[in-house]
């Protein structure tokens, strides 16, 4: 029998392929607020992340979440975020 697949997706930093509960989903709110979705199903637009300092770097550097987000992602946001790894114990250095 075939093994089910798992679903992939691709983070907005180094933009390569990664299981879907290996990364961290960020979330842009119906409100327009963005935030790291633990739970995986909060209502919103929805951006998947490494947990990793690098990637977010990355992602800051190229606009990743901007262009997952179809807008203007304040830097305040990635600040935010970075805090956000760091507080999880994530790879944020």
């Amino acid at each position: 029998m075939a093994e089910a697949k798992q679903p992939e997706r691709l983070c907005v930093g180094c933009r390569q392929l990664h299981p879907k509960n290996a990364l961290l989903r960020i979330v842009r709110s119906p409100d327009g607020a963005i935030s790291i979705d633990p739970t995986g199903k909060s209502p919103g637009r929805g951006a998947y992340l490494c947990p990793s300092a690098a990637c977010l770097r990355l992602a800051r550097k190229q606009g990743g979440l901007s262009w997952s987000f179809k807008g203007r992602v304040a830097p305040a946001v990635y600040d935010a975020l970075e805090e956000a790894l760091r507080a999880r114990g994530e790879d944020a250095q």
